[in-house]
């Protein structure tokens, strides 16, 4: 492996500092006969998508060739490390892929029958069984459990919760004593007491938070990945549920409301991370969107970027550009705290210690 060296304004600390890079790992002493690959400009570390579905298209589960083809899509947009969010279909060997970003799997989605995307979950007959088929995802996945906590009820028209608060209080513990988290799809306001209380970790979405689970998710130090550019597709969700009017309207007020909820959240201390629901309806590799739309609602430049780069490595167990660090980084030729577009151009891309783009 080539030893690399870079010379550049590393961020978060705004210094002008020159780094090595070998076998994989960032050196802050010098190593002789490094090629020098970027010289100017500006270093983050890589880039997080914290929720990611590699492994899903617009029709559901994909073939491993086209799951490469999104990973692909992600890497060269800078994003070097992925919270894949929950997939049906086995990814472990994109793992092993040296060119590819590097992936913490959440394993499957667990849900009920006929409460989520066809296909994409594991549906489980009886609530009870919920603590088991965690405990059966903890140890297929890489740290992390997918819950669908709430989505559309046909019996009632409009969204509902999926498990009981004694079920879930159950599931989170159970995952918790195996070394995992736990993270939940939830749109609405019913779902969110139970999950929060029952000590889950993070909330995706989040479009229906109120004042009262904004200040218990801040007491309990939750996270929150609001996929603000998959919340874009509510009127369409809506205008689809001509025969549910109340769901209709249901999420119609969220999106209404969605930007000035996640304000809310970002300034009541709530940790916040960049996810942008990649796969089905959203494209890969718009990670830089995610940024800015964090930007729009309330994060300055410097905390949009972070929620994307270095808060959301440390969140997830990885490091930054310290000495001896994991040699995954993005270099651009302007600084992007000055203007977020910087992003959708890096010049310099280095994964695992390898010059990829």
């Amino acid at each position: 492996m080539t030893a690399l060296h870079l010379r550049a304004v590393v961020l978060p600390d705004g210094a002008q500092r020159e780094l090595w890079v070998q076998d994989g790992r960032i050196s802050l002493d010098p190593v002789p006969g490094a090629e020098t690959v970027f010289d100017g400009g500006f270093v983050l570390p890589g880039l997080v998508d914290a929720h990611c579905h590699v492994g899903i298209g617009p029709q559901g589960p994909v073939e491993l060739d086209e799951a490469v083809a999104q990973a692909e899509a992600d890497r060269d947009a800078g994003t070097l490390l992925i919270r894949d969010c929950g997939a049906p279909v086995d990814t472990r060997s994109l793992q092993e892929r040296e060119d590819l970003p590097r992936i913490i799997r959440a394993g499957k989605h667990l849900a009920r029958p006929k409460r989520y995307i066809p296909y994409l979950a594991d549906q489980l007959e009886h609530e009870e069984q919920l603590p088991a088929a965690v405990a059966e995802q903890v140890a297929y996945g890489d740290g992390w459990i997918k819950l669908v906590g709430d989505w559309i009820d046909r019996s009632v028209g409009d969204l509902a919760p999926l498990w009981s608060d004694e079920v879930l209080a159950e599931a989170i513990s159970t995952a918790h004593r195996l070394g995992a988290r736990v993270t939940a799809h939830v749109f609405g306001e019913d779902a969110l007491p139970g999950l929060i209380n029952a000590g889950i970790d993070c909330i995706e979405h989040g479009t229906g938070l109120t004042d009262d689970t904004i200040e218990l998710m801040a007491r309990n130090g939750t996270a929150l990945v609001p996929t603000l550019i998959n919340i874009e597709n509510f009127p369409s969700f809506a205008s689809a549920a001509t025969k549910y009017p109340a769901y209709a309207a249901h999420m119609t007020d969220l999106y209404e409301r969605a930007d000035r909820t996640v304000a809310k959240a970002i300034e009541a201390g709530i940790p916040v991370y960049a996810g942008t629901d990649a796969g089905g309806g959203i494209a890969h590799g718009l990670l830089a969107d995610e940024v800015r739309a964090l930007h729009r609602v309330g994060m300055s430049t410097e905390q949009a970027l972070g929620a994307a780069s270095w808060a959301a490595r440390e969140w997830l167990g990885w490091s930054g550009l310290q000495d001896g660090a994991a040699a995954d980084l993005v270099c651009y030729d302007e600084d992007p705290r000055k203007d977020l577009s910087v992003l959708d151009h890096p010049t310099r891309i280095v994964l695992r210690g390898n010059v990829v783009g």
